[in-house]
């Protein structure tokens, strides 16, 4: 963590910034780990299921031995495509990505709430969540979704909801893009949250039914105003860049984008002064 400034004797620390292996695609799990150590990032979140280097707990803590490069969270594999990833059943799969962060040395699994269709899983998910990181000791922070929408319908497809913010977890990540699409303001769920806030993805987006994971800033997201609000709370999380950059044309392009909102990032965090705390 890079020191706050220090109040009193209370002391601070920043959150450590760190990269998504989602952020590189194309590219894989290696590269992402190539360009968060040239670019200077805190760390790496660990997207299972992007390519099969990415399920490789061996192999991933080689790479981040080989750039010096800690993995700080692991994003448990939630999507269609990773199905099979990690076993068949849901909770095999939290189960794994736990053992996972701990053999990395990661402190977070990022967990998205059960699909629709997945009832049974649904039905003891909250207090599975609870279970498992007690368990294990691992944060698992389940991640604000969205509803999916066409021209005129919303379809649910999250159970117990695509919004945790009245489920009775204990940790959370939030999600930018995923914010936009579902029609919120992240920073305003940042204040409802409070210290159940525990891991960001920054992004951004426009308010499309898509997830577009923008960069920050491009996008109706106040993604700055939430960094310097993480500065100047009580946040001890990380925050991962988590963004699409498919229209980078090679990989020195994506390279210079990523390292450029890195930049963007601390500076906003650095202009952030820490609230003043009076002593009763």
């Amino acid at each position: 963590m890079v020191s706050k400034p220090q109040l009193g004797s209370a002391h601070i620390s920043r959150p450590d910034v760190a990269l998504s292996t989602s952020s590189v695609y194309p590219e894989h799990t290696a590269e992402c780990f190539a360009i968060a150590a040239e670019a200077g990032y805190d760390g790496v979140e660990v997207m299972v299921g992007i390519d099969a280097a990415s399920a490789d707990v061996p192999y991933l803590a080689r790479l981040s031995t080989q750039y010096t490069m800690p993995v700080v969270a692991i994003h448990a594999p939630c999507l269609l495509l990773t199905q099979n990833v990690w076993g068949p059943g849901p909770w095999d799969k939290v189960r794994h990505s736990c053992a996972a962060a701990i053999d990395l040395g990661a402190d977070v699994v990022v967990l998205h709430p059960p699909l629709r269709w997945q009832r049974a899983y649904a039905a003891e998910f909250v207090e599975g969540v609870r279970e498992i990181s007690e368990q294990t000791g691992v944060t698992v922070a389940v991640e604000n979704m969205y509803p999916w929408r066409t021209p005129g319908r919303y379809f649910q497809a999250y159970l117990p909801g695509w919004d945790p913010t009245e489920l009775d977890y204990d940790a959370l990540t939030l999600d930018l893009s995923h914010a936009a699409t579902s029609k919120r303001q992240a920073l305003d769920m940042a204040r409802t949250w409070g210290p159940r806030l525990r891991h960001v993805h920054l992004t951004d987006g426009s308010g499309s039914p898509l997830d577009e994971h923008l960069m920050p800033g491009e996008g109706e997201q106040d993604a700055w105003g939430l960094v310097e609000y993480l500065a100047r709370s009580e946040y001890q999380g990380h925050i991962v860049l988590e963004v699409n950059t498919r229209r980078a044309e090679n990989h020195d392009e994506r390279l210079a984008s990523l390292t450029q909102v890195l930049a963007q990032t601390r500076e906003h965090l650095a202009r952030a002064q820490p609230e003043t705390r009076t002593s009763v």
